[in-house]
This record gives C-alpha cells, structure tokens and sequence, in this order.
C-alpha cells in the first residue's frame, strides 16, 4: 500500500486562533506565593508554648551568668582590679554550675520535646516543668551570689538546685514508665544518668553543708562524666547516625547497641578513675594503675575517632549543621587520647605537665561543641526556620574550637595565667552572643505560624 498524494489527500481547513497567549500559560502552572514569615514582639508568656522555649531561655541565662562571673574571677586573680571576696573556693563553685548548672536546663528542652517522640507518649507542657526548672535556674544563680557573700547562701542555693534537678527528673521517669515501646534503651540511659546527677548533687549539698570540699569536687567529677556524658552520648548515638543519612543519603544508619556499650562503658571507667585517685594515698602512689588507664583511655580514643569517620566525618563536612555534630563528636576521642598523653607524661616526670587540659577538651571542646550544635538545631527547626547554620553561627562555633586550644595551651605547666583569662574570655563571647540570639527566637512566634 502505497501513501496517498496530496490531491488524494481529503482538505482540511485550518484556523488559526488571533488571541494572544502569555508565556504562562504555555508553561505549568504557578506555585502558590510561600507565605510571609510571621513576625511578633518578644513575650515572656511565650516561653509557656513549648517545653524547648522555657528550657533553653533558662539555660541560656545560666550559661552565661557562669560564663561572665568566671571571666571576672580570672580577670580579678590576674589584676586585683575587682577585689571579690571568696566564700566558696572558686575552683569549686566554676565546677559545679559548668557542669550541673546551664547543662541540666538544656537537657530538659531536648527530653521533654524529643522524649516523648521517642517514647510515643503524650508530652508534658511547659508549665508542669517550671517548677523544677525554676528552682534551677535560682539555685544556681544564688550559688554564684553565695560564692562571694556567705556559704550558707551558696548552701541554700546548691540544695535548691538539687530539688529542681530530683523533680525533672521524677517528670522524666514519668514518662518512661508510661511508655510501651520496645525500644526504651537510649531514655533509659537518659534516665539512669540523670540518677547519679541527682545523687551526686545531693552529695555536693551534704559535702557543702559539712565543710568537705574535697568530697565535692570528686563529686562534681563524678557528674560529669557518670551524667552529663552518659546523657550525651546516648542522645548522640540515637541522634547523630539519624541526622547524618537523613541529609547525606548514600550513608546508612549504623549504631550497633556495642557502640553505645562502649561509650558508657567509657563513661563508667572515668567515674572508676575518678573515685579510684580520690583513694589514692598520693598522686604517684599506683603506677600501674596509671598505666592501665592510659591503655584504656588510648584503646577507647582511637576507637572513637574511627567511629567518627565511620559516621560520616568527612562527608559531614559540607554541611555546617551536621559538621558542627561531627567535629564535636571528635573530640570525645581526642580527649581521651590526650588524657592518656597527660598520664603517661606524669608518669614519667612526676610532674602535671598538661594540667586539666583533657578536662577541658572534654567539657569544652567535646560537650561544648555538641551542645551549640544540637541547640542550634532544635531552635532552628521548632522555630519554622530552615535547618542550617548561618554565618554567625559558623563563625561562633569556629572561634569556639579556637578558644579551646587556647584552654589547652593555658593548661601547660608554666604557662602565663593570662593564657586562662583569655580563654574565659572567649568562652564568654561566643556564649553570650549564641545565647541571646536564640534567646530572642523564644520569646517570639514561629516564623511558619505553627503552635509550638
């Protein structure tokens, strides 16, 4: 069969349409306009609408109550120029509100808006919580006021502070117990830490009330690492392997539960440490124990660190947000390792060549770190904003890893004490400046208009 020609062809006429069409409408239609932000003035009674807003306005305040008053205590122990009286031994006083003062608040906002998420309970509201936070935010505040007036003060507000610190967690183990999930081992974990925070800080008011203040520093130890890094790394095993796949795709989700076994494992084996040199008749009484915790503390280091790559360190890096997380995390291992370095060098100069700069590279650079990291993210995203670090928060988060290598080099024998005080500096600004910015976020409606 052959195609028929034109003249076969039947004729058809053809119109063509005159009217005008806009490129528009050639094309798919229009996205709707995204909605202006919404914007309103700052209101204290905003901080009732969620559990983070209350939590992290009050840990902020903490936060940099501690951090200005400690800048004041270098600057005064370097130039006299302030002339502050000592009621409570400094050292004391900056331990225990670094470590179970501003942390505590900021925990509360992640266990009570993540908590119940996890456990697939109803949430508690803000309100119910003000109690125990209240009383966490005036103890520890009367506590830096006491250090300086009277040690009943100081007293008055330690033990206020440990009733703030039973009662939220008595709300979370609330929670807990409510809960039917199967999977509860990273709340739990959460929880358990936060019974020997509890514990420790009731310690620290008998120790204070009795006058024994080597019984609290060992205590506060104790806290740091039985509490606030057992509460950290659980959260950031659950958390940080999530956050990862979720942004960078081609990784997998990977926490073998032996991860977090060996990190609380870690955890556990400092707060030995920590009750083991307590005990000791003097420093250079047990070398073999000194070289045991070396090899632990090496072991554990250097599995950390490549724990870090295996989470996605590298490709992390692209993303600040989720940079900020991995570059934290790292120093976890580093801070171990450097312990092991600081021990091994005692052992053989019988001398503190290193100082506290393990402690430092632990609470500053390792818990710090996170700490900005996770904040950022959870005002970000419970405020409608995009999940992203800008510049000032990049640029915070950088001058941060800067002042704790300056805290590191402070901490060498022989060092000048100016060295600390510009640490304490540092501290501060980055501090005060990332807690009032999102301090102003709290008190201010969602920029999406959602509840919450």
């Amino acid at each position: 069969m052959t195609e028929p020609s034109d003249q076969q062809r039947p004729q058809v006429k053809r119109t063509i349409s005159l009217s005008s069409a806009s490129p528009a409408s050639a094309s798919a239609p229009a996205r709707p306009a995204k909605p202006a932000p919404v914007v309103g003035p700052w209101r204290l009674s905003r901080l009732m609408e969620a559990p983070h807003r209350l939590s992290f306005t009050l840990a902020m305040l903490v936060l940099v109550a501690a951090s200005l008053w400690w800048l004041a205590v270098q600057i005064d122990r370097v130039t006299g120029l302030l002339g502050l009286s000592v009621a409570v031994p400094p050292t004391l006083t900056h331990g225990a509100v670094m470590v179970l003062g501003f942390m505590p608040l900021y925990f509360s906002g992640f266990l009570f808006t993540a908590g119940p998420n996890w456990l697939r309970v109803t949430p508690l509201p803000a309100r119910q919580l003000s109690g125990p936070l209240g009383l966490q935010t005036a103890g520890w505040l009367i506590w830096l006021a006491g250090a300086h007036m009277a040690p009943g003060l100081a007293l008055a507000g330690l033990a206020l502070a440990a009733a703030g610190l039973t009662w939220m967690f008595a709300l979370y183990w609330g929670l807990v117990r409510k809960s039917t999930v199967e999977d509860r081992v990273h709340a739990k974990a959460v929880g358990w830490g936060g019974a020997v925070g509890v514990l420790c800080l009731a310690g620290m008011v008998w120790a204070q009330a009795t006058g024994m203040t080597d019984w609290a520093l060992v205590l506060v130890r104790t806290a740091l690492w039985g509490f606030i890094v057992v509460v950290f790394v659980a959260v950031a095993h659950r958390m940080i392997p999530f956050f990862t796949s979720s942004v960078l795709p081609l990784i997998e989700i990977w926490r073998p539960f032996w991860v977090l076994w060996l990190m609380l494992g870690v955890a556990a084996w400092e707060v030995l440490a920590v009750w083991v040199d307590f005990a000791a008749p003097s420093a250079h009484a047990w070398p073999a124990w000194t070289m045991l915790c070396i090899a632990v503390e090496a072991v554990a280091g250097a599995v950390l660190l490549w724990l870090a790559v295996v989470w996605g360190l590298v490709q992390s890096l692209k993303i600040r947000l989720l940079a900020m997380l991995h570059v934290g995390f790292v120093w976890f291992g580093l801070a171990l390792l450097y312990s092991a370095l600081s021990q091994a060098l005692w052992l053989m100069t019988e001398r503190p060549v290193l100082g506290l700069g393990s402690l430092h590279a632990l609470s500053m650079g390792f818990l710090g770190s996170l700490m900005i990291a996770m904040v950022t993210r959870v005002s970000c995203g419970h405020s409608g904003r995009a999940l992203v670090a800008d510049d000032l928060v990049w640029a915070l988060f950088w001058v941060l890893q800067a002042v704790v290598g300056v805290r590191l080099l402070a901490a060498i024998e022989g060092m000048p004490p100016e060295m600390t005080t510009l640490a304490a500096l540092g501290w501060a600004l980055v501090v005060t400046v990332w807690g009032l910015r999102y301090a102003n976020w709290y008190g201010r409606p969602r920029t999406d208009g959602k509840p919450g």
